[in-house]
């Protein structure tokens, strides 16, 4: 990579543009890089690093891009960084703008522009410059591809930083570590580390896990074996616990197994003796239930002889009920031709109590033929009655035709009078319409004009309160404007003076011993000292902060007056100076009109309406008219025809209902009189005929009765049994033969009698015994339930444990060789003897190459005296990998980096650099690398070393490098003739060229 010229504007301390030729400075091969402390020589080497990575190093970035501006470029100038570089034989132009808040164009105020990248090709055929890319992200790849380094490896290898290669050399094994796993990305090893951490505590939780569960089922092994089974003393990650646990539980199901066969013996003997009990105790049963039934049957066969009177008196009412049950026929039709006669009397006497007085005494006969006389005068009153129907419809239609006259004359002279103010009612409902129709245009044309009235009425009142709201912010701007000019005076003020004791303030921090920050000496016979009235960094920190707090009021109240201005002009361009006021009457005027005219014109439909309901009425008010002229016609020939016909009807009804007032009065006397004599005639008819079959009733009782063996009716009737009292009686005999047959059997039975002649049983002995062997045989059935369960458990227990043991060998294996590997990566195990972690023994590696390249370097800047070597030993119980030793060829002994002077370890420091580049660039990809700056440590070597250092700084030409040393030395302004000076003032800084 070779670096051929910078453009700087507006960046860091340089507030105009400014020109780097790299080109020109690097034909000399060495060039300085020098001026005050401040004026940015370091901001020139942040513009390469922004240019190329988009950031600069360190604390120095931050705010996106924003804190890069320099607070000296004009308002209206951009912020921007462009380097022209030729890296892997391309010849490249890249250009930054960092985020920029700029002045707008119109109005006041600021607006915020994001930041801009491009990123440009040298075409050599052709001699122009073709575009490559405007995102970042692809740039910044491109970049990072092509140079094979991220900002921090740049930064370390290109902008070589001395004061961090110094305490890289005092540093311990950690520190070192940590910079060179940045600059060589070792990472991955330390992944590897990790992961492999991650994964033994992960297969160790498994392993822990499984023996978890092994103990798990061991304990609930010795709870299901007893005492049999006596746990392993190990814990869950124990080696050998698998075995143990295995082990014990094949030793519980051996015990558990014996138990079962002597608990299955036991269970076999107490079943015998059950058995035999329970015999015993059945043949005592036995006897004693017969011995009871004999001695019960004995006891029954007496009660039986007390009750034989009682048998026999049932036995004879018996008797007699089966002879009474013959009469009982004879009884029942007796009985019911009784009931019979005596309803068909009260009938009868009901019946002629309705009777006329002259047919009271009549018989069933006379009775008969009166009522046939009525209902043959009943029938001659059909033709009458359909006469006097007739003369009732035609009457009622002669009263309809006098109801239709009325109505048809009373429509007539409705309908005269009606149509006789047709016409003046329909000229005005047409007037109305019109009118309704007018004031509908009038309605639209006000609603166009409407809206944009109220839109003008809006305007004006918005411009009002613009006019207002700008005047404040104009005075909130002008206010806010000079006090951020006040802040930024003070601030500079502020920064003056602490420029002007600036060395007070270095003078403060240095120790005897140490190099000097600027000069790099380690003696300070003469230090500045803090005045009165000194400006510290933090003074003037809080006044840059309250100008940057102020200048950005300021922007926020000129951009908000801007934006109220540019609605302001809008609004009043739309309206312009008409009060708000008039507007609004005129407004309000225009409201009224519009509704008036609405509510006029919203009465047409019904005008139209009202309009043609008019018009139909009159069509049919002229019908209505026609149709009751036809109609009178009609009626007068209807009124003659039925005048006719009511005056022969009458005649005809006149004759038919004699004294009653109608035919129909007349017809329902027969009706009534004709039911009232057919109801005495069968009701006579039906006593006469209940009194015959009574008497036959009573001859037929009393002949049964003699037949039967009873003196009179009444004897037959009381030896009559109900049947309940029936049943119950026969009850009785049935109970008492059957209890005599069961007795003589029970007497009978040999088995029975030869248990009475027997001495009596004893139950409770018997029973005592077969309960004795009954709980023996439980308790040993028990035990036996119990050894079964047990044994049934450890087998499953055990299957299960020998299961899960089986699955855990492979995770077990695992864990051992995972846990073997991560030890050994982490420089725990035994085996690593140097207890090196993997990442250190890759960085130890590294930084015995990057010795070995500086040790090329430091034997000429020493003259070959000093040889830095690379050393695995540990220091005191720390890890060994990264030591760093120097030897020193005129002791011939070889101490720590850390025992070097000043001077000494300016070179030292220099040369593991220049070692460090060599070695980043092989590891990024062989780019080489043609532009370096050495920043500082040159004030700490005398002349002949500062010689030596320079002879090797010049070497570096031989392979076509340039190398910008970075320092306010003045010795070396004499040695270097190349050179670019940082001059700074009040306006800002600037660069000027020298020597060529």
């Amino acid at each position: 990579m070779r670096l051929h010229r910078l453009d700087i504007t507006a960046f860091g301390p340089f507030g105009t543009a400014q020109s780097v030729d790299f080109d020109a400075l690097s034909a000399a091969g060495l060039f300085l890089l020098h001026g005050p402390t401040g004026a940015g020589k370091t901001s020139v080497l942040d513009a390469v690093c922004y240019a190329l990575y988009g950031s600069v190093p360190g604390a120095r970035q931050g705010g996106q891009g924003t804190h890069l501006r320099s607070d000296h470029a004009e308002p209206g100038t951009r912020t921007e960084v462009r380097l022209e570089l030729t890296v892997a034989g391309r010849r490249l132009e890249i250009t930054r703008q960092p985020p920029w808040e700029r002045p707008k164009k119109r109005g006041t105020g600021t607006t915020l522009d994001k930041a801009q990248t491009w990123l440009r090709e040298y075409d050599a055929v052709r001699g122009t410059w073709k575009d490559l890319s405007r995102s970042h992200q692809e740039i910044g790849e491109e970049i990072t591809q092509l140079l094979g380094m991220s900002r921090e490896q740049f930064c370390q290898v290109v902008l070589l930083p001395q004061g961090d290669f110094a305490r890289f050399l005092r540093a311990d094994a950690e520190a070192r570590g940590k910079l060179l796993g940045r600059l060589f990305d070792t990472q991955r090893f330390a992944d590897v580390e990790k992961r492999l951490a991650e994964r033994r505590r992960a297969t160790e939780a498994r392993v822990r896990e499984g023996d978890t569960a092994l103990l798990a089922d061991a304990h609930r092994m010795q709870q299901a074996a007893g005492d049999a089974m006596e746990l392993p003393g190990l814990a869950p990650g124990d080696p050998g616990l698998a075995v143990a646990v295995l082990g014990a539980a094949a030793v519980a199901r051996s015990t558990a197994r014996e138990r079962l066969t002597i608990a299955r013996c036991g269970l076999t003997a107490a079943e015998s003796a059950h058995t035999r009990a329970q015999e015993e105790l059945a043949e005592a049963r036995e006897l004693a239930r017969l011995q009871h039934r004999f001695t019960e049957a004995q006891d029954r066969a007496a009660r039986l002889a007390e009750r034989a009177g009682e048998y026999e008196e049932t036995r004879a009412r018996m008797e007699r009920g089966r002879k009474a049950e013959t009469v009982a026929p004879a009884l029942e039709l007796r009985e019911e031709a009784e009931n019979a006669h005596r309803r068909a009397a009260l009938a009868e006497a009901d019946a002629r109590r309705a009777l006329p007085e002259d047919q009271a005494d009549s018989g069933a006969p006379g009775l008969a033929a009166a009522a046939r006389r009525a209902a043959e005068e009943l029938g001659s009153l059909a033709s009458a009655r359909r006469a006097e129907h007739r003369l009732t419809e035609l009457l009622a239609e002669r009263a309809g035709l006098d109801r239709e006259e009325r109505a048809d004359e009373d429509t007539a002279r409705e309908a005269d009078a009606w149509l006789d103010g047709w016409e003046p009612a329909r000229a005005a409902l047409q007037a109305r319409i019109d009118a309704a129709r007018e004031a509908a245009s009038r309605a639209d044309s006000l609603a166009a004009r409407r809206d944009p009235a109220r839109r003008r009425l809006d305007a004006a009142r918005r411009r009002d309160r613009l006019t207002s709201d700008v005047a404040a912010a104009e005075r909130q701007a002008l206010d806010s404007g000079q006090r951020a000019q006040k802040l930024r005076g003070d601030w500079l003020d502020l920064k003056e003076q602490r420029l002007d004791g600036i060395a007070a303030e270095l003078a403060a921090h240095l120790t005897d011993g140490a190099p000097c920050a600027v000069c790099g000496a380690t003696e300070h016979p003469a230090p500045a000292r803090k005045d009165a009235g000194h400006v510290d960094r933090e003074a003037e920190q809080r006044a840059f902060d309250a100008h940057q707090e102020a200048e950005r009021e300021h922007v926020e109240y000129e951009r908000r007056g801007t934006e109220l201005q540019a609605a302001l002009d809008a609004v009043t361009a739309e309206v312009g100076d008409t009060p708000a006021d008039r507007i609004a009457a005129e407004v309000t005027q225009l409201e009224r009109e519009f509704e008036q005219a609405r509510r006029d014109a919203s009465a047409l439909h019904a005008a139209h309406e009202e309009l043609r309901r008019a018009e139909t009425e009159r069509e049919q008010r002229l019908q209505a008219r026609q149709q009751s002229a036809v109609r009178a016609a009609a009626r007068l020939t209807r009124r003659d025809t039925l005048d006719r016909e009511q005056a022969i009807l009458q005649a005809e009804l006149t004759r038919a209902r004699g004294a009653a007032e109608s035919v129909a009065a007349r017809a329902a006397e027969l009706e009534r009189l004709a039911a009232v004599l057919t109801e005495a005639a069968d009701a006579a008819r039906t006593a006469d005929e209940a009194a015959v079959r009574l008497k036959d009733a009573d001859a037929r009782l009393a002949d049964a009765a003699y037949r039967a063996g009873f003196d009179t009716p009444g004897a037959a009737a009381g030896a009559l049994l109900d049947p309940a009292t029936h049943r119950a009686l026969q009850h009785r005999l049935d109970e008492r033969q059957s209890e005599e047959s069961a007795v003589r059997a029970v007497l009978a039975e040999p088995e029975t009698v030869a248990a009475s002649r027997r001495a009596p049983a004893d139950l409770v002995a018997a029973g005592e015994r077969a309960a004795g062997a009954e709980r023996r045989l439980r308790e040993a059935a028990s035990a036996r339930d119990e050894a079964a369960r047990r044994t049934t458990e450890l087998n499953r227990l055990s299957a299960r444990a020998e299961d899960g043991a089986r699955r855990l060998a492979p995770l077990r294996e695992e864990y051992d060789r995972v846990a073997r590997l991560a030890a050994l990566a982490a420089g725990t195990s035994a085996d690593n003897e140097r207890r090196m972690r993997l990442e250190s023994y890759v960085l130890a590696a590294r930084l015995e190459q990057v010795a070995a390249a500086a040790t090329a370097r430091l034997r000429l800047m020493s003259a070959g005296r000093y040889t830095l070597v690379h050393s695995d030993d540990r220091s005191g119980r720390g890890r060994s990998g990264l030591g760093l030793h120097v030897v020193d060829a005129w002791t011939g002994r070889e101490r720590d980096t850390a025992t070097l002077s000043g001077g000494e370890t300016f070179f030292a420091s220099l040369a593991l650099a220049l070692g460090l580049a060599d070695v980043v660039t092989d590891e990024a990809g062989g780019v080489r690398l043609d532009t370096l700056f050495i920043d500082e440590g040159f004030g700490s070597l005398d002349d002949q070393t500062l010689d030596e250092v320079l002879d090797v700084l010049d070497s570096l030409r031989e392979r076509d490098r340039s190398v910008g040393i970075v320092s306010h030395v003045g010795d070396l302004r004499r040695r270097v003739h190349a050179q670019l000076e940082v001059v700074k003032d009040r306006t800002g800084s600037s660069l000027r060229r020298r020597g060529v």
